[in-house]
């Protein structure tokens, strides 16, 4: 198995006791796409389904709801437990990609909720996607497209304005392990992984929020753009905020609440095989 990189530690810190900042944050925007990663995965009732990824369990509730039944994973122990405080009836894993604890071929279906956005060695990971699940069962994945998308680009825009730099201990995906965010890079990832009848299908969509919440997540370290936004103390990150409450104007509906557009890619393949 891949060992972990640099990248996978500082994403195990970024999300380390977040779990409630991001459930009143960034949770609902991640939320949208799951009835259709369910759908492209053919989750319904019996399915074995593993949720990689599951953060708070939305993606677990939802295929529970379908009478699946679901192991859910997260890598962050508190994701984990919230994941399973939200969906009982699941079975909820502490783990990490490139390396589950499941044997060859034990689900029908994995999806995994942007969770490719977090890996330090996307095409390790779907390798092992591939390996738990059996032959002639469905894997499908959402990730966030390059460029961003508008609203997407936000909190990103307000940190450049107030000059603010991504701190030297927050390390990028090492370019060797990278690929590009795009329709024809992540279809590339999929039959690389060796994924029959690979399809993907973009996604966008207006994420309506208030400028409270999309500030709260940010402004409690959530994720790489919290880290780069708490990292150098409160008198930047109020910087940062000013900046943010100016840009956001263009955002703002008469009714005061952010309408953000937003833009992901939808993917998913079988393995090959019968079962």
């Amino acid at each position: 198995m891949a060992p972990g990189t640099p990248f996978d530690a500082s994403e195990r810190r970024a999300w380390a006791n977040s779990a409630d900042a991001y459930e009143a944050s960034f949770g609902r925007l991640c939320a949208h796409p799951i009835p259709r990663l369910l759908d492209a995965a053919g989750v319904h009732a019996g399915t074995r389904v593993l949720d990689v990824g599951t953060g708070t369990g939305s993606v677990a509730v939802a295929a529970g709801a379908r009478g699946a039944r679901v192991t859910a994973v997260d890598a962050d122990p508190g994701m984990a437990r919230r994941a399973a405080h939200a969906a009982p009836d699941a079975c909820a894993v502490i783990a990490a990609l490139p390396q589950l604890p499941f044997p060859d071929g034990q689900f029908d279906a994995v999806v995994g909720n942007f969770v490719l956005n977090h890996v330090g060695r996307p095409r390790a990971a779907l390798d092992e996607l591939r390996r738990v699940t059996r032959r002639g069962g469905r894997i499908a994945l959402t990730l966030w497209a390059a460029p961003a998308a508008p609203g997407q680009a936000l909190l990103g825009r307000a940190v450049q304005a107030a000059g603010v730099t991504r701190p030297p201990d927050l390390p990028a995906l090492a370019p060797e392990d990278d690929f590009p965010r795009t329709e024809d890079g992540l279809l590339g990832l999929l039959r690389g992984a060796g994924l029959a009848d690979a399809a993907c299908l973009p996604l966008s969509w207006d994420h309506r929020t208030t400028p409270q919440e999309w500030w709260r997540g940010p402004a409690a370290g959530v994720a790489t753009i919290g880290r780069i936004v708490i990292s150098q103390g409160p008198a930047v990150t109020e910087r940062i905020r000013r900046q943010f409450a100016v840009l956001a104007e263009e955002f703002t509906d008469r009714d005061g609440s952010l309408v953000l557009p937003h833009a992901a890619l939808l993917a998913s393949g079988r393995v090959a095989g019968s079962a």
